[in-house]
């Protein structure tokens, strides 16, 4: 199975997606083909250009890097962590089937655990594991199946305001939970037709970041484009409402296949971020995270919202560079 294979002819003519090779002028995205059924086509983001050692700082080998956003974003998301830490990471991010330039899967299974499969299956066919695995939101709860089921893929585990079951849930999360309802996204759509895609971007933002304030002028044209270019696609809102609705199921599967219990599973040094403005995943569940994923380490901002690697880019770079250097001094040391 090719990794670098050309999207198939019906899905390339059929949906609105930039030609290969485009992305921010420092960015460059691919697409990539995963053939077996069900038949997938991922975008995938890179810095165009390596970011150079910090003066004085050793020359270090490389490592992969994989980032997982999570429900309604993209691989842009990452925009402003990954130059961060591009001078020890090779670092890609994926766009997740149905979101960013990802077209929707063949089979429109969009739950957790068909997610975190094609997270699997990109990893395979590019032979890039095992990876120092990023997820956010529904990219962590993804990333920690990932984890707890293939641990040789993963080398270290950085989860931001993962969406791990939280029961009840906080009551700023319930407005995005009732999304998983049949109809709903589409009847936010029709009562929203108004509103520009500025509008949409300033709401969106709003309940993702702590602090608003934050988003630069920039930032804001960029989310703002790319928002209006998704709203253009004829998927968008059928993706929102599976998406939803396979997060909302993946909170009450219980057993060996619950995700609390795959996360006591999880073999990799693992960084956990919570913010502690997050109107989205609760703060409060750093401390259950903390217990769940043996020897972890917990970072809680509490100024930070639900996407603290945009927010605090820099914060979060060095505490995922810092575990990152702790496990290759620990395999140095053990000669492995």
């Amino acid at each position: 199975m090719s990794s670098t294979e050309s999207p198939d002819t019906a899905t390339a003519a059929a949906l609105p997606v930039p030609p290969a090779g485009t992305g921010a002028p420092d960015e460059l995205v691919d697409w990539v083909t995963l053939a077996s059924p069900p038949r997938l086509t991922l975008a995938v983001r890179r810095p165009a250009a390596r970011r150079e050692a910090p003066a004085g700082a050793a020359a270090l080998d490389r490592e992969p890097a994989l980032f997982v956003h999570g429900l309604g974003g993209s691989s842009q998301n990452w925009s402003g962590l990954m130059p961060l830490l591009a001078d020890r990471l090779d670092g890609v991010a994926l766009d997740l089937p149905g979101f960013g330039e990802s077209p929707p899967p063949d089979d429109g299974n969009y739950a957790v655990t068909a997610q975190a499969r094609a997270v699997i299956r990109y990893l395979d066919a590019a032979g890039r594991g095992p990876v120092h695995l990023l997820g956010n939101s529904m990219g962590g709860a993804a990333a920690t199946r990932v984890a707890a089921v293939r641990p040789d893929l993963v080398r270290t585990l950085t989860l931001i305001s993962p969406a791990l079951p939280e029961l009840p849930p906080q009551r700023t999360a319930l407005p995005t939970a009732l999304l998983a309802i049949p109809g709903v996204a589409r009847l936010f759509a029709r009562l929203t037709r108004e509103w520009t895609p500025e509008q949409r971007t300033r709401e969106v933002l709003a309940l993702c970041y702590g602090d608003p304030a934050r988003i630069t002028p920039e930032g804001l044209g960029v989310h703002t484009e790319e928002y209006a270019r998704r709203l253009q696609l004829p998927y968008f809102w059928e993706a929102m409402e599976r998406a939803t609705r396979g997060l909302v199921n993946a909170y009450t599967l219980g057993g060996q296949h619950g995700l609390w219990r795959q996360a006591e599973r999880v073999l990799a040094p693992t960084l956990l971020v919570y913010g502690g403005r997050d109107r989205l995943v609760s703060s409060r569940m750093a401390r259950r995270a903390a217990a769940a994923f043996r020897g972890s380490r917990l970072l809680t901002l509490p100024e930070a919202g639900h996407v603290a690697m945009m927010e605090y880019p820099e914060v979060v770079a060095r505490a995922v560079r810092e575990l990152v250097d702790a496990v290759g001094a620990r395999r140095a040391a053990d000669g492995s």
